[in-house]
């Protein structure tokens, strides 16, 4: 009997294999592969100014005459990297000058490290204004035009940043950081969105994953691209920030033969048979009417249940709760440090003492992808909160050993290597859980009324967040020195004592179920209306 049991088994395993197999077609493959080079430019812009940091800031030096005698804030390399630039008149006189008086040189040296800041955190607050209106746009052009609308901003950015050795280089990059920030915030929302709607239900969780993978691919290339005998040197590195201008010309030529999502057609536009011959194009020969039965149910669901505000998830007693722990999450993702790392990860390698960083930054890249990779089969098998718990604890203790790591480093050199494994196991553990799983649960603890402005407010937070970092993360490092982790290893202590006793388990459970651990916990919020199975999640488990 046991051994009948197995191959029974053992055959429907087979069969649902087969049948997930038969629903991948040509078009589909197609059709996400052009909707996640969106995904991939995203990435891309947010790697790109880390590699080229040090020519950068040099630029920026010669440009707005910054006397040479705060040049002690570069390392070595960079300024030998940058020696045959040329001086600025008063440095090339061969009589003897007086030093530049220090207060103007501190001055000066401060102004530097603003424009560089704004030229990291720009990016975050174009994210920040366009999160909002990602899923508004999509609905309104439809998801297609939305994403062709949005390719005008990552072109206009990139050509900002392109062409910005010519000009005024920290006004244009500066502004055209801003302009990619617009682009990415609009496709944070409209990428997943789409992919999750033309996915087949058995195949969505794993499709919508792409996004999060064509993210970190993107900072990976970047990374690669950036190295210096590449594009990362003092004669090609403004074409290294432009390059985004291609895969969003690629991205916009391709789109074209893409179908529009049969949800948008069905659910918003009531456009049935133009959803049937897109839903035809993307499953090939399979039937389509158990998809529009699906989309039928869900259409009738999504009008029966009244849309929420944002400012009703804040006053309604039954949202207030899942609303802040939603909140909660991002701010645990984005203050957690990593962004400090993604941003800043060249210099702090440079301060463990290593030669060649940008190598180390790479590898940080190559790691992220990895466990992004990895993270999809994860989150399938075990729980969510189990899995950002996890996350969290190992991030703290690596975020110890890193400050740790970076204080010994006079006495000890091997403490560099240190250092070094732990920004890496920091970024494992950082992919396992609070990378990915805030944007599952957040959808997971709304139904279908209140679930866009609750992931737009989340989206907002999120890229709120990402932009203080940004731009504070050089102050703080610069105030606290060795022991800036010590600082995120508080935060992400603080984070994980919050999750183990306000975030409930959202794994394979119901609005109700939810919603009745959140009262559990919270002894304020009371019961809401039941509502559909989790398998209407769609795109918005997905970002």
């Amino acid at each position: 009997m046991c051994h009948t049991h197995d191959r029974t088994w053992n055959s429907e395993e087979d069969s649902q294999a087969n049948k997930m197999t038969d629903q991948i077609t040509g078009t589909l493959v197609f059709t996400v592969f052009t909707a996640v080079l969106g995904s991939f430019q995203f990435g891309y812009d947010i790697g790109v100014i880390n590699a080229p940091q040090q020519i950068i800031i040099t630029h920026y030096r010669h440009v707005l005459d910054v006397p040479l005698a705060d040049r002690k804030a570069l390392s070595s390399d960079a300024i030998a990297s940058t020696e045959e630039m040329p001086r600025t008149p008063n440095l090339m006189n061969s009589t003897p000058t007086p030093p530049p008086d220090e207060e103007l040189v501190e001055e000066d040296s401060g102004l530097i490290t603003m424009l560089w800041s704004l030229s990291v955190s720009s990016f975050a607050i174009g994210g920040m204004i366009a999160s909002f209106f990602g899923g508004w746009l999509g609905d309104q052009l439809g998801r297609i035009k939305a994403m062709l609308i949005a390719n005008i901003l990552s072109l206009a950015g990139a050509l900002l940043m392109g062409f910005s050795k010519m000009g005024p280089s920290h006004i244009l990059i500066i502004s055209g950081r801003a302009v990619s920030g617009l682009y990415c915030g609009l496709i944070s929302g409209l990428v997943p969105m789409y992919i999750g709607e033309i996915a087949p239900t058995t195949l969505r969780g794993a499709i919508g994953a792409l996004h999060q993978l064509a993210i970190v691919t993107g900072i990976l290339i970047s990374q690669i691209v950036g190295l210096d005998f590449i594009l990362g040197n003092r004669e090609l590195w403004h074409i290294l920030l432009g390059l985004s201008a291609v895969p969003a010309v690629l991205q916009s030529l391709l789109l074209f033969f893409c179908p529009e999502s049969p949800r948008y057609l069905y659910i918003k536009l009531d456009e049935e048979n133009k959803a049937k011959k897109s839903l035809k194009r993307l499953r090939g020969g399979v039937d389509v009417t158990k998809d529009i039965a699906e989309m039928r149910k869900e259409r009738s669901e999504a009008s029966s249940e009244q849309k929420v505000s944002i400012i009703q998830l804040f006053t309604n007693s039954s949202y207030r709760q899942p609303i802040l722990v939603s909140l909660m999450l991002h701010m645990a993702q984005q203050f957690s440090g990593i962004n400090g790392i993604f941003y800043y990860s060249t210099s702090i390698f440079q301060t463990a003492g290593l030669s060649q960083p940008v190598y180390a930054t790479i590898g940080v890249g190559a790691i992220n992808t990895v466990f992004t990779a990895l993270s999809v089969f994860l989150v399938e098998k075990a729980g969510r909160r189990s899995l950002f718990l996890i996350g969290m604890s190992g991030m703290f203790v690596c975020a110890v050993f890193m400050s740790v790591g970076l204080v010994l480093l006079n006495k000890f050199a091997w403490m560099s290597y240190v250092s070094m494994v732990a920004i890496f196991l920091f970024v494992s553990f950082f992919e396992i859980g609070p990378g990915p799983i805030p944007w599952f649960m957040v959808a997971e603890f709304f139904s279908q009324g209140p679930r866009p402005a609750a992931l737009a407010i989340a989206a907002f937070s999120n890229w709120t967040c990402n932009f203080i970092v940004a731009l504070c993360f050089p102050y703080i490092a610069e105030f606290c020195g060795p022991y800036v982790f010590f600082l995120f290893a508080g935060v992400v202590l603080a984070f994980t004592l919050f999750t183990y006793f306000k975030v409930p388990e959202t794994k394979g459970k119901s609005f109700e179920e939810i919603a009745a651990e959140f009262r559990k916990r919270g002894g304020s919020a009371r019961p809401r209306k039941a509502a559909t199975e989790m398998k209407f999640l769609g795109a918005a488990e997905t970002a």
